[in-house]
């Protein structure tokens, strides 16, 4: 059997204005719970923002199937508002949603999937 199982594992990475850290960690401190039931919903779980003193944002969740919770997350109602206030956030989105707009990062490594080609 797979250590990883079926899941996709997703990286994505933004930058985050560098003079409203501050908020955005008080912000991200008390999500609404909406806005995490929302991303339950969606099918998104392990989620993880890791986010640099430079404004560096680096975000990690896994999911079943990625292009079907972003349709889910940009389809539900409850992630408009959030999204709305939070893209002022970000340097160079160019108006977009951030959720939509993060530029994914390639995964080069995966542990679990090397020890399951060792043992296979």
């Amino acid at each position: 059997m797979s250590r990883t199982g079926r899941s996709q594992r997703v990286c994505f990475q933004l930058q985050v204005d560098a003079a409203r850290l501050s908020e955005y960690r008080e912000r991200h401190a008390n999500v609404r719970p909406e806005m995490l039931r929302a991303i339950e919903a969606a099918g998104r779980r392990n989620y993880s923002l890791f986010l640099r003193e430079d404004g560096l944002l680096i975000g990690y969740y896994e999911t079943d199937d990625d292009d079907d919770a972003q349709r889910a997350l940009a389809a539900d109602p409850r992630t408009a508002a959030w999204e709305a206030e939070m893209a002022p956030f970000f340097v160079a989105l160019d108006g977009t949603r951030p959720d939509q707009s993060a530029p994914r990062l390639l995964e080069v490594f995966h542990l679990e999937a090397q020890l399951d080609a060792l043992d296979a």
